[in-house]
């Protein structure tokens, strides 16, 4: 009979791990709290690059979560990513709102940050934003500065060269 309780016992335990491992990975995936059914309002920016911002990305004002990406896609005219970020109704900006990608940390996620502008005309929903800030790609900047870097040596090198003549 005690084996049956012990059994009984870890089983509960072990399945209560594993509901709160599954609740943290949804929670880390970026799901949504449970039971937030907050009415939002659909706005538009426009970026030349966003890097690795992906979609269900954090919308933040002053390190506030104040909305979600809905969803990314390429402008078949201007060649520019066209983003639809999903904003909590009860946050309202100025139509002269500035939008950036910018990242957590040194290699942490994307997210969009919102600076409010000093217009008293809000932004309505299907607005779009049109002071928009892309993101900055680790890659091209590594890239910039090994290019500097070799045309610096390269620079040294000749004058290098002229001096000994």
């Amino acid at each position: 009979m005690k084996k049956n309780v012990l059994e009984f016992w870890v089983g509960l335990f072990v399945l209560l791990g594993v509901a709160a491992v599954g609740f943290l990975a949804f929670r880390v995936a970026g799901g949504a709290a449970f039971g937030n059914s907050g009415k939002t309002y659909t706005v538009y920016a426009d970026f030349s690059d966003i890097g690795g911002l992906k979609t269900n990305a954090p919308v933040k004002s002053a390190g506030v979560l104040v909305g979600r990406v809905a969803s990314i896609q390429l402008d078949p005219k201007s060649y520019q990513a066209k983003v639809a970020l999903n904003l909590d109704s009860q946050y309202q900006f100025s139509s002269d709102v500035s939008a950036q990608i910018l990242t957590s940390g040194l290699l942490g996620e994307q997210y969009i940050g919102l600076q409010q502008g000093g217009d008293t005309e809000p932004l309505a929903a299907g607005d779009t934003i049109s002071v928009t800030s892309s993101a900055m790609v680790l890659e091209n900047l590594i890239g910039k500065f090994m290019t500097s870097f070799a045309e610096k040596n390269a620079a040294g090198s000749d004058d290098a060269a002229k001096t000994t003549e």
